[in-house]
């Protein structure tokens, strides 16, 4: 019976094998297959459409890395990445823990509301996009002429008008421009991180919420003693989630603003794109992209191998 045993569980391992082949072989060729066809171009001399279809490969080392980080736009690029990954981030996460919180108190309509916030995650970021590009920038919309200057107008608040996300000002390497932009995929992305609260929230032991009561706690107390600390890893997942998309945000920019003047929005991924496609200088595109997987890397991969220690702990 114990050989029998042995025999059905390598059968079975077998078939679980065979059956995962062909995603396994799937992704050895087309994900990690072609981070090492970039990787190697990323260190090659080809930065012409002629050169490649030649085949003339040549090993330059990390000379494209090293022009690319003295490349003035990619600077600008990492700075507009890391205000819009600040901002994105705790724009996201404070606007979402504080619907959850109104939510979980349980209002009329709340299902109603909760619908309403989760909405724009259904839609993709091309159209977020074009139509806070209608709201913010003048001259695009007939009735809109003037978008959300407009409104300030009619508020009497002329004072506030400014040239959104065409602006070149900058404070602190910030441009503002990119304020605008910001606006819009926190509009997108705070109901799921609304949603991931509501859950943690709504999964807390009510014995602990009523036992704090008893002692004379109050709710600002029950809050930040009980609940916060129970929503921590709820925060930290959404933390990486969002800087993951943070980091490689292309179509939100591309189609609301571009690189704007002077590059005042521009992020890596569009210099990536107009530099191997419309450039053809695929050597440095490849270290561009290289540069923000590994951008991405320095974020989901610790808390993946935290992950897998506690399960492995468990």
């Amino acid at each position: 019976m114990g050989v029998i045993q042995i025999k059905g569980s390598t059968r079975r391992r077998l078939l679980g094998f065979f059956i995962l082949l062909p995603t396994l072989i799937s992704l050895g060729i087309f994900v990690y297959g072609f981070i090492g066809w970039t990787v190697r171009v990323s260190f090659s001399n080809w930065n012409s459409f002629s050169k490649l279809m030649k085949g003339e490969y040549i090993f330059v080392g990390l000379r494209n890395y090293f022009r690319l980080f003295e490349d003035p736009r990619f600077q600008t690029d990492l700075w507009n990445t890391l205000f819009f990954t600040l901002f994105f981030i705790s724009g996201c996460l404070s606007l979402g823990i504080l619907l959850a919180v109104l939510l979980d108190k349980g209002l009329k309509g709340s299902r109603i509301f909760q619908n309403l916030f989760l909405f724009p995650m259904a839609i993709s970021f091309v159209v977020t996009g074009t139509v806070w590009s209608w709201i913010f920038a003048p001259g695009i919309l007939p009735k809109f002429p003037q978008g959300m200057n407009l409104l300030y107008k009619l508020l009497g608040l002329e004072s506030l008008q400014w040239s959104w996300y065409t602006s070149t000002v900058s404070i602190f390497h910030f441009n503002l421009a990119l304020i605008p932009v910001i606006i819009a995929a926190i509009w997108q992305l705070s109901g799921y991180t609304m949603a991931m609260y509501l859950a943690g929230l709504r999964g807390i032991d009510q014995a602990l919420i009523e036992a704090a009561k008893v002692d004379g706690a109050t709710s600002r107390q029950i809050f930040w003693r009980i609940k916060f600390p129970i929503l921590r890893p709820i925060t930290l997942s959404a933390m990486i989630i969002l800087g993951h998309i943070s980091l490689k945000i292309f179509d939100l920019v591309y189609s609301m603003t571009g690189s704007g003047p002077n590059n005042v929005t521009d992020v890596p991924a569009i210099y990536m794109f107009e530099t191997t496609f419309r450039a053809n200088k695929y050597a440095t595109g490849s270290a561009i992209a290289i540069v923000m997987l590994v951008m991405v890397a320095v974020v989901i991969v610790p808390y993946l191998v935290s992950s897998m220690k506690r399960e492995v702990s468990k």
